[in-house]
């Protein structure tokens, strides 16, 4: 999507890791990713649950300008982000323009859409497979574990071609057995995004892209002269 069909009354950056709104707080602005990646995520008796992951395009706050309710997720830049900030005036003209059914139809969809999402992250429902003790991946030859390095957008991990996905955000350890490597590294990774096999295009597979979160000090030097190499 692109988004400069949207009227953008301005542009603000985020840096990685700061909240753009909180679940709770008011505020009914819209805002369109330009570039970079925002999580969105629920607390649930205190726990966080990541409901999705924007990229280019994206938007996020149109519930609230519609159903004129308060923030129903939190918001966070995951790397340094640039959003934009849809006019207010361009929106409320042109949302007045319609007829009256009509809005009432987009009105009782949006509070739909936040009702649906309330349920769905319910206290007592399961939003998270069991926990994962350890995944174990291994590469046969240096050119698949390119292939899979450098898949990741973020190039700090690995895109895993699998059809049992985590939810993005989810936090998991990985043995990672290199070819030529005595023994496997211990990896702590998070998910930052997935593919499901419905979603893929041509000459794409479904899997995750995971971000390297924590290693060693000696396993990161066995990864990095084994990159080098690569």
């Amino acid at each position: 999507m692109n988004h400069f069909i949207y009227n953008i009354a301005n542009e603000e950056i985020f840096r990685e890791g700061q909240i753009i709104f909180r679940e709770g707080s008011s505020g009914d602005w819209i805002y369109v990713v330009i570039d970079g990646c925002v999580e969105m995520s629920k607390e649930i008796q205190g726990k966080k649950h990541v409901i999705g992951i924007l990229r280019s395009g994206g938007l996020l706050g149109e519930l609230e300008f519609f159903g004129k309710f308060r923030r129903t997720v939190t918001a966070m830049a995951l790397e340094k982000s640039t959003l934009g900030i849809i006019d207010r005036g361009f929106l409320e003209k042109e949302f007045n323009q319609l007829s009256g059914q009509f809005r009432n139809i987009i009105e009782t969809i949006t509070i739909g859409s936040r009702n649906m999402l309330n349920r769905a992250f319910a206290p007592g429902k399961r939003t998270e497979p069991r926990p994962v003790k350890a995944l174990t991946l291994k590469f046969k030859d240096r050119q698949t574990f390119l292939k899979a390095y450098t898949g990741n957008s973020s190039s700090g991990g690995l895109f895993i071609q699998t059809e049992k996905l985590l939810p993005s955000g989810h936090n998991f350890p990985l043995n990672l057995q290199l070819p030529g490597v005595p023994g496997p590294l211990l990896i702590k990774c998070k998910v930052a995004w997935f593919r499901k096999p419905e979603d893929c295009g041509t000459g794409q597979l479904p899997g995750m892209g995971v971000k390297f979160t924590k290693i060693s000090k000696k396993d990161y030097q066995i990864l990095k002269e084994f990159i080098s190499k690569l």
